[in-house]
């Protein structure tokens, strides 16, 4: 496997367009210094032994570029060794369904759920982390992976609008995490919810996956006294309207959400607008959990090639040194 030690020095590469136009300001100033000083045709003939620019402009460019390459160490692993790591399969369940827009939660349920998905993967080392998206339905976003930046974007980009039906199938995120992972090992699923919908399969799918090794914890995202859900109508926003023509408001279902969590082994824990130590607890019971061992390839020697390039970046040099000096003379 080839790579660079040091990729701090890659910014020096900005310095070859620089030596470039360098040279040809000074071509150009040399011809201008040229017709000031007699007969172009004449005062060229008296040069003819003179170095052509481009070849300069090549000559030391390259030389430069090999210079910079030494000072990045380039290295070629030797040796490759399977080094075991331990890991833990976490998944988290979002609910994007509607209510997750209502704002009793500040900047809104939804917001908030994102954001402390994203604290939590940055407390995160070294596990694999899956997303599943659910509202009327639910579908798996990203399988897992241990790649955080990648789980942070589909973090992000989370919506409502990606809602196929409305809904809160809690249940069905549920099973989608189970049938996801085929290891037997201990999992976390963690779900972040309103559970505004009444889904009784829920409580009876979370003591199935605690049946299978899955630790089942819930975030009640939301408050006791509600709030009116905003939706989108021709690029305004209004309140969602029950079929009598009032705004609907949702309630955060705490009941619903603390059952699936005793049944699946788990917590509960409320997402409120007060700061709480909601990410340390979880980051604590999530520790405890049984770590499955992976083998990963990785190498453990390397070997140095800076001076090969140091060598051929100074002979360069030294050949437009004595092509320059030589063509002098002539």
């Amino acid at each position: 496997m080839f790579r660079f030690e040091d990729t701090s020095a890659f910014y020096l590469l900005a310095l070859i367009p620089g030596v470039v136009l360098l040279f040809l300001w000074m071509n150009r100033k040399r011809k201008h210094d040229i017709r000031a000083f007699g007969e172009v045709n004449l005062v060229g003939r008296l040069l003819r032994g003179k170095i052509p620019s481009f070849l300069k402009i090549v000559l030391f460019s390259i030389a430069v570029l090999f210079l910079i390459l030494s000072a990045l160490n380039p290295q070629w692993g030797l040796k490759k060794e399977k080094v075991k790591v331990e890991k833990s399969d976490i998944f988290f369940a979002l609910d994007i369904s509607a209510s997750m827009n209502a704002q009793d939660i500040s900047p809104s349920r939804l917001e908030k759920s994102k954001r402390f998905i994203e604290q939590l993967i940055n407390e995160r080392k070294g596990d694999q982390l899956g997303l599943i998206l659910f509202a009327g339905g639910a579908y798996l976003q990203m399988p897992l992976t241990a790649d955080y930046a990648a789980a942070q974007l589909f973090v992000r980009s989370a919506s409502s609008e990606m809602a196929g039906t409305q809904g809160t199938a809690i249940g069905e995120s549920i099973d989608l995490a189970m049938r996801s992972i085929k290891e037997k090992n201990q999992r976390a699923l963690i779900i972040l919810s309103d559970g505004e919908d009444h889904d009784e399969e829920a409580v009876n799918m979370a003591g199935k996956a605690a049946e299978n090794g899955w630790n089942v914890f819930t975030i009640g995202v939301g408050s006791a006294e509600g709030s009116f859900v905003p939706v989108m109508n021709d690029g305004r926003e209004e309140y969602k309207m029950d079929e009598e023509g009032n705004p609907v408001k949702s309630v955060l279902n705490q009941n619903l959400l603390k059952e699936i969590a005793e049944n699946g082994k788990g917590s509960y824990y409320l997402l409120g607008n007060e700061n709480t130590d909601i990410i340390t607890d979880l980051n604590t019971q999530l520790d405890k959990m049984q770590k499955r061992a992976v083998e990963v390839k990785s190498f453990t020697e390397y070997r140095s090639f800076y001076q090969y390039f140091l060598g051929i970046g100074i002979i360069i040099l030294l050949i437009e040194f004595f092509l320059v000096t030589k063509l002098k003379k002539v």
